[in-house]
């Protein structure tokens, strides 16, 4: 049995069809079963544990925040540790400008010279580069069609950094959360105070 639910005021006021099975598991995580959860529902912090210290990373002049499209993640999340050592972790980058718009449709080389703007404007708002980044991996649309180039571009951009070694990366041929992206890099940089 499906139970109906609208929620007024979303980006879409929808129905949701809520089943059985689903609403068994909303219940196994504390949610009611057939609406919507409010804010901090749902507090599982132990009593005496800190949480470490972060911090959404934005750079408005470059690119736009995902919330401002209903998008559930933040562009990049500042992490600091104890030590004196800070993560950067970057969400998925694409060729998106500072209005939320997807850059240069259909142009791959232009979209992935893009999403290194976007990636450093984004370190350049925390004081970081290329230097610290340590890992990315890279989401291709069409990795046969695109790869020679992606990678050609990727080297000579590290190259002109002058880094060296170049980050752990990864590249993997995925659907894009945009029909017109045809790369996205999500990324990690570590840096000493």
């Amino acid at each position: 049995m499906k139970t109906n639910f609208i929620i007024p005021g979303s980006q879409l006021d929808r129905v949701i069809n809520y089943s059985d099975a689903e609403k068994i598991q909303r219940r196994a995580l504390g949610l009611p079963a057939c609406e919507p959860a409010p804010a901090s529902l749902i507090k599982q912090l132990p009593k005496h544990r800190k949480v470490v210290s972060k911090k959404a990373i934005t750079e408005p002049k470059v690119l736009n925040e995902a919330k401002e499209y209903g998008a559930a993640f933040v562009r990049g999340l500042r992490v600091d540790l104890t030590g004196g050592v800070t993560q950067l972790l970057f969400s998925g980058t694409a060729s998106i400008g500072p209005d939320g718009e997807t850059l240069y449709p259909g142009d791959f080389r232009a979209q992935l010279w893009r999403t290194f703007y976007n990636l450093t404007g984004l370190l350049a708002s925390e004081g970081a580069t290329w230097h610290d980044m340590v890992r990315t991996t890279c989401y291709i649309r069409d990795i046969e069609r695109d790869y020679g180039e992606f990678n050609s571009i990727r080297n000579e951009f590290f190259h002109a950094l002058g880094l060296d070694p170049f980050p752990a990366s990864t590249g993997i041929q995925a659907r894009l959360c945009r029909s017109d992206l045809l790369v996205e890099i999500e990324a990690i940089a570590m840096l000493i105070k």
